[in-house]
């Protein structure tokens, strides 16, 4: 499939409606429903980057900072018809150019573990590598013992966070 012309907004707020479209289009990773509700509840106060393709959403996503040099990638969905088109990429890419405006270094993305395997997710991974995204950690108990969870981050933007040597060190 071609890449499309994509257009991406934000950050935004209130994006809970359009966050339920696309979790509730994507039931292979979004498929348990007490998560499903907390997403669509966070997209309603949390910074959220919408895309669009000839004027129509076809993805967003939310972040969350958790520290002043820090954030995390909250959620990333991109409706089934875009997928391997550039949505997620064109998303991301705006989220982090917003976050090095905001002073931000790192950011970090959780996802399913490949100790499970599933075929959705190793697409998913593939596409946070595919993004400069390095695995970090692995918590495996995190979401439950039947979800392990990975932690994948990236430098955003080199910043000040880099100590400096003291006079006894290299």
């Amino acid at each position: 499939m071609e890449p499309l012309l994509v257009s991406v907004k934000g950050p935004l707020s209130g994006q809970s409606k359009l966050c339920e479209l696309v979790l509730r289009a994507l039931p292979e990773w979004f498929g348990i429903e007490s998560s499903t509700v907390s997403y669509i509840e966070s997209a309603e106060h949390l910074p959220a980057f919408v895309a669009y393709i000839a004027g129509e959403p076809a993805g967003l996503a939310l972040l969350k900072r958790h520290f002043e040099l820090s954030a995390e990638l909250y959620l990333v969905g991109v409706l089934p018809t875009h997928h391997r088109r550039g949505v997620g990429r064109a998303l991301i890419e705006a989220a982090e150019q917003w976050l090095r405006s905001e002073g931000v270094e790192f950011l970090q993305v959780k996802t399913l573990s490949p100790r499970r395997v599933d075929a959705n997710y190793e697409r998913t991974r593939q596409f946070y590598l595919g993004v400069g995204f390095v695995p970090l950690e692995e918590l495996p108990t995190l979401w439950g013992e039947h979800n392990p969870c990975l932690v994948l981050v990236k430098q955003v933007s080199p910043g000040s966070s880099q100590a400096q040597a003291g006079p006894n060190e290299p």
